[in-house]
């Protein structure tokens, strides 16, 4: 049994995928298996994994399409790695990345239940370095900083399998940001090990908000909301965060009446950011004029 499963969820991305099996297969590092858990592809994902003809790669199939939570627990379950990692097929390793995250774990405490590293989001308009540099928290105890936003994702995240009997897997009713809900709830309970060292790619799409992304985060917000709610209301800030995201995302997809009522709930909240009462007044003009306001000053940040 190797010491590290790598779990990659993957849907009809046959390309994209050889490029993040490459990026495994080259580590430094190499006691690993890779599990890639094909969910539902149109597309031959198993001609590509086969092409490999390496027998440390395993090939799962969904009947259907479940969505990339099922597909990371289908993975986790179908393992008895001490460790596990997770890889996006859209997204790379760079060599070391495994070597380096493991020697940590060599000599942490039980209390340490993920080691994740820093990488590079690459857009159209360039490359960032993630987490941001002015992050005053990025490892030992980050329940807090979680809550406030997700900084990991998943690909630069090596875990301890204990952490999934301690605090259960993703959860698959998250439309999206499973990882963030999940890394809280391990948080609570686990310290986190930082890597300054950008050891992963990511790729991504052009951030573009359509009405349909803008519900899904909407519904995200009010899910981590519910699910989290005792420990969000702990500070009023934190909270009216919380009722912003929930009632922005709203007015973007065009649910401005229900949005308002979240917005003036930030305010109401928090009253000293006049910023969500700001929000509140412009959501009266409608959907159109809400977004082209956000698309201005998103534009200035």
């Amino acid at each position: 049994m190797p010491d590290v499963s790598v779990i990659i969820p993957t849907y009809n991305r046959a390309e994209l995928l050889k490029r993040a099996i490459q990026s495994v297969l080259h580590q430094t590092y190499q006691d690993f298996d890779i599990v890639v858990i094909d969910d539902a592809s149109t597309d031959d994902i198993r001609g590509m994994v086969e092409s490999f003809n390496d027998d440390r790669i395993h090939y799962i199939r969904h009947g259907s399409n479940r969505g990339p939570s099922a597909s990371r627990n289908t993975g986790i379950r179908a393992t008895k790695a001490k460790y596990i990692a997770f890889i996006d097929s859209d997204d790379e390793w760079l060599p070391e990345k495994l070597e380096k995250q493991l020697a940590i774990f060599e000599t942490a405490s039980e209390r340490v239940g993920v080691v994740y590293t820093a990488f590079w989001r690459i857009a159209e308009q360039g490359q960032t370095y993630f987490p941001w540099l002015n992050m005053s928290q990025r490892g030992g105890d980050i329940h807090d900083a979680l809550m406030n936003e997700n900084f990991i994702t998943t690909s630069v995240v090596v875990i301890r399998r204990d952490c999934f009997e301690k605090t259960g897997m993703f959860d698959e009713g998250f439309p999206m940001w499973e990882d963030w809900e999940l890394w809280i709830r391990v948080s609570k309970h686990y310290q986190f090990r930082f890597i300054d060292e950008a050891l992963a790619k990511q790729y991504v799409t052009p951030n573009s908000i359509n009405t349909q992304r803008a519900l899904t985060k909407s519904r995200a917000f009010t899910l981590m909301l519910e699910k989290h709610f005792e420990d969000i209301k702990k500070d009023r800030r934190l909270l009216a965060k919380y009722y912003l995201g929930i009632g922005h995302f709203m007015c973007l997809s065009g649910e401005t009446r229900e949005g308002r009522y979240y917005l003036v709930k930030a305010y109401t909240t928090y009253p000293f950011n006049i910023a969500y009462l700001g929000a509140a007044l412009i959501s009266v003009f409608g959907q159109r004029i809400y977004g082209m306001v956000w698309e201005y000053f998103r534009g200035q940040l």
